[in-house]
């Protein structure tokens, strides 16, 4: 079962119960800070994949004597 899955199951009253909650366990200023958080780890994330696909790339693009020296 995938989080979009259990995500679907969620109606508006469900929402605004974990909004209230999320609230009631960080306060209003901390969440703004950890969003900023989420944010840095996705662009890390999404940095590191650009460079592991522009290494694949560069690694199929070269040629395979050359790698012997």
């Amino acid at each position: 079962m995938n989080t979009f899955h259990l995500l679907s199951f969620l109606g508006g009253q469900e929402m605004i119960i974990l909004l209230v909650l999320v609230l009631l366990l960080f306060g209003g200023k901390k969440i703004p800070e950890l969003m900023r958080g989420l944010g840095r780890g996705i662009r890390e994330f999404q940095d590191a994949k650009n460079n592991v696909s522009t290494e694949i790339r560069k690694g199929m693009n070269e040629d395979p004597k050359e790698n012997k020296e």
